[in-house]
């Protein structure tokens, strides 16, 4: 399943790289063969971990900082990007939380979720896509929730955010798959990691879930990594659940 590919290995684009699923995604997709560059927004440290882990197992890696929400910032650094060639893959996993009843909720955090999620998805696909569409090969995968289905008390802003990308990733899928792109969607449930620990503890996830268990970063990383080798050519415009059955 290997993503290398005659004249060198595929470059890919992994938004919110510093993070837990980020961060295994990051390490998945070099391992699987791709030249990986981890984005970070503010913690530039933990995307350079990401990049020196890589690194000491033999893999291609580079840092890069940007705040997807800025359109200026993010056109800039997908400008320099794109003068070294191409990238055929992004991952689209960049995301915050700004949880409140909606009742009560200000329109800053209604709109700053919405921003990155929704508007750093456009920010950093929209200039990828012509010159990956030159390649005939690229894909696209987005990172939602399982609460863009399901929907979750306190989280309208962050359900509205993911829901919508589902929406354009299925007309995206329309539009670039006649040019050997595919574009997906992987709607993970309860995962390991800072956000989850500190949201879910143990006996809610057992009543939640009904594997018993919170997913792990590398099952997600593994969907994905999948999603974005050649076996994976035929699906397009999906939204898959990694939830472990509560979808």
């Amino acid at each position: 399943m290997s993503a290398r590919k005659p004249g060198g290995p595929r470059r890919a684009l992994v938004t919110g790289g510093s993070g837990d699923i980020g961060g295994a995604i990051c390490r998945r997709l070099a391992a699987d063969g791709c030249e990986v560059i981890v984005h970070a927004n503010r913690h530039v440290e933990r995307a350079q971990a990401v990049v020196d882990e890589i690194l000491a197992a033999g893999g291609s890696a580079r840092a890069v900082a940007f705040d997807v929400a800025d359109a200026d910032a993010a056109q800039a650094a997908i400008a320099a990007l794109l003068e070294t060639g191409p990238i055929q893959i992004v991952v689209n996993n960049a995301g915050v939380h700004d949880d409140g009843p909606m009742a009560g909720m200000s329109e800053t955090k209604w709109k700053r979720v919405i921003d990155v999620s929704l508007h750093g998805f456009f920010h950093v696909t929209q200039p990828l896509l012509l010159p990956m569409a030159r390649t005939r090969w690229g894909r696209v995968v987005s990172v939602s929730s399982v609460a863009a289905v399901l929907g979750n008390r306190g989280q309208a802003n962050y359900a509205a955010a993911k829901a919508a990308l589902h929406g354009a990733t299925k007309s995206l899928a329309r539009e670039m798959g006649s040019r050997g792109i595919t574009c997906n969607v992987v709607a993970p449930g309860v995962v390991e990691g800072r956000m989850a620990d500190a949201a879910f503890p143990p006996e809610a996830i057992r009543q939640l879930v009904p594997a018993g268990r919170a997913g792990r970063p590398d099952e997600v990383a593994a969907l994905i990594g999948f999603l974005c080798s050649d076996a994976a050519g035929y699906i397009n415009g999906q939204v898959i659940g990694i939830d472990g059955g509560m979808t």
